[in-house]
């Protein structure tokens, strides 16, 4: 069990997407096998709230590798001065694939946190987008509305592992919650750097846990 505490804690269900899952346009392998006992966790009293995330791009956004002439999905670029993965058009707004799953009980969500939105920037996080032109992470407010809540404790899962959930977890830290990752109800893009990313997310002061030690 961990330690965190269900009065003051929130549940952070990242990106639970079709597009996310296998038959996708940005699959995930396995991402698919995460809706049941993520929906089982939302469903426990183990949480005070619940929140999604959910990515929800315009058409031609930054972040698509369509958008820029010569390039192909999964090059990188330069972009306000940070690395930017080009992606496969995904989650684009309205479309099917960007909806939230339709096995999840999305009636236990207290909030619905979407990202991505803006046209020139990407947004991993729930908490912040990435860079901006100014140089800048924007704060997407998730933030402050957990902080009236009373919420000191985030239980972070969904995905993908090594971008979505990652970044999430690490900016838990960086705005002052306790930040739980449970390892089990995630997959990652590239699972071949789960070592370095266990490692990563230590270091960033995130504890790793697995969906077990949330049971009694």
């Amino acid at each position: 069990m961990t330690d965190h505490h269900p009065a003051r804690s929130a549940l952070l269900v990242v990106d639970m997407q079709p597009d996310f899952m296998p038959g996708g346009a940005l699959a995930v392998d396995g991402g698919d096998e995460l809706v049941a006992p993520i929906s089982a966790l939302v469903n426990s009293d183990r949480f005070a709230h619940r929140v999604a995330t959910q990515d929800w791009h315009p058409a031609g956004h930054v972040s698509f590798a369509s958008t820029h002439e010569g390039q192909k999905p999964f090059d990188e670029i330069d972009l306000y001065g940070h690395e930017q993965v080009l992606w496969p058009d995904h989650c684009v707004q309205g479309s099917a694939g960007a909806a939230l799953h339709d096995d999840l009980p999305l009636e236990r969500f207290d909030m619905i946190q979407r990202k991505g939105m803006r046209p020139d920037v990407d947004s991993y996080s729930g908490f912040s987008e990435n860079w901006n032109p100014a140089g800048d992470r924007s704060p997407t407010g998730l933030a402050g509305w957990l902080r009236e809540r009373g919420v000191t404790d985030a239980v972070v899962c969904g995905l993908a592992r090594d971008v979505c959930v990652t970044w999430t977890a690490e900016d838990a830290v960086q705005a002052g919650f306790r930040s739980w990752f449970v390892w089990d109800l995630s997959r990652s893009v590239n699972p071949d750097g789960d070592d370095a990313l266990r490692q990563r997310l230590t270091s960033a002061g995130v504890e790793l846990i697995e969906s077990t030690d949330l049971t009694d």
